[in-house]
């Protein structure tokens, strides 16, 4: 596809999320689909939050779209 920007998710953190690279670049922690969507619409990829967990043009590493990291909250009451 000419244009396409490769872009990488990374494994969870430990404390949660994924960073995402387009082009060489981090540009920023997701914790969701919409987190990624919403980088490669302001790296010029308009790619819809559901597209993403199929696109062909996004490497997941690790794991795939359905796990980000620890869950929130979790604290003792």
């Amino acid at each position: 596809m000419p244009g396409a920007l490769p872009v990488t998710v990374y494994p969870p953190s430990p404390t949660g999320g994924r960073r995402v690279r387009v082009n060489g670049e981090i540009l920023g922690l997701a914790y969701d689909t919409a987190d990624v969507a919403e980088f490669l619409r302001r790296a010029g990829l308009d790619v819809d939050p559901v597209e993403v967990t199929v696109s062909p043009l996004i490497e997941w590493r690790g794991v795939g779209p359905e796990y980000w990291g620890p869950e929130p909250g979790g604290g003792s009451g």
